[in-house]
């Protein structure tokens, strides 16, 4: 059977595959709420949700250090990647030895491909279109939730970074009803204390991942941007594509912002 990934490589497959390794957070959770209990037998450190799986399933390494000796000795008959988390150079490798499918995701729209996709290729079509119409349903109900704010996002600290245009990130915003603060920039730039002064953001999301920002950080940016709101905000809902994502309606509702009207 032949399969074309998100980023438009062949993935030649012989049978259903049975022996699965994930290479990113995010689809390791999907599959397992797929319910392939047996078939994933490798996912990575960083694949903490749910915890049963995190504590059942070898790990093999992280998704920018894979452990490729430990993927051979599993011999997996299907790797699940992603072309943002995953390095190019290490994908390159277990290509020429193992059929790999690689997500490339920007939207939901994306992620929706990506988990039809893979129910697809696992034989799982029920099980995803049951997860897909209750994730669909929960994410029209926060479409433009919020009204006229503009966030910064950061992602990291020393230097600060942000998630700018063309990122998952930056659609998730824009769905919410929010506006980028970073609009001139792409992907996730630097920032001096400078550059946060001249862009000014009404409010700054820390994000929980992948740097762990705390109360003390919120003291050190507020020096710099004493008119900004600053929330510390689960990175998790705000940057994983796959069932994660059903926790997004809940967490954003709460969140201390204005809302538009409904």
């Amino acid at each position: 059977m032949q399969y074309k990934d998100q980023i438009g490589n062949r993935v030649d497959l012989a049978a259903k595959p049975l022996r699965v390794i994930s290479l990113v957070p995010s689809q390791s959770e999907f599959l397992w709420d797929l319910g392939l209990r047996e078939e994933l037998i490798g996912i990575t450190k960083f694949c903490i949700h749910p915890d049963e799986m995190f504590r059942s399933i070898s790990r093999i390494g992280g998704t920018k250090k894979l452990d490729l000796d430990k993927i051979r000795s599993l011999k997996p008959d299907l790797i699940i990647g992603n072309k943002e988390e995953n390095q190019k150079e290490q994908i390159e490798i277990l290509q020429k030895e193992f059929p790999v499918w690689m997500s490339d995701i920007y939207t939901f729209e994306d992620s929706f491909q990506m988990m039809e996709n893979l129910g697809q290729i696992l034989e799982k079509q029920k099980e995803t279109q049951l997860i897909l119409e209750k994730l669909k349903a929960s994410l029209l109900k926060i479409k433009a939730l919020f009204k006229d704010q503009e966030v910064a996002y950061f992602i990291w600290n020393k230097p600060y970074m942000c998630a700018a245009k063309d990122t998952f990130i930056d659609h998730v915003l824009s769905y919410l009803g929010l506006e980028n603060a970073l609009g001139e920039f792409t992907r996730y730039p630097e920032l001096t204390e400078e550059d946060l002064r001249r862009i000014n953001p009404e409010v700054c999301f820390l994000s929980s991942e992948p740097f762990p920002f705390k109360e003390e950080h919120i003291k050190e940016l507020q020096r710099c941007l004493p008119e900004a709101k600053i929330l510390i905000v689960d990175g998790e809902v705000f940057s994983w594509y796959g069932t994660r994502l059903l926790h997004l309606e809940k967490y954003v509702q709460g969140l201390p912002l204005r809302h538009s009207e409904h």
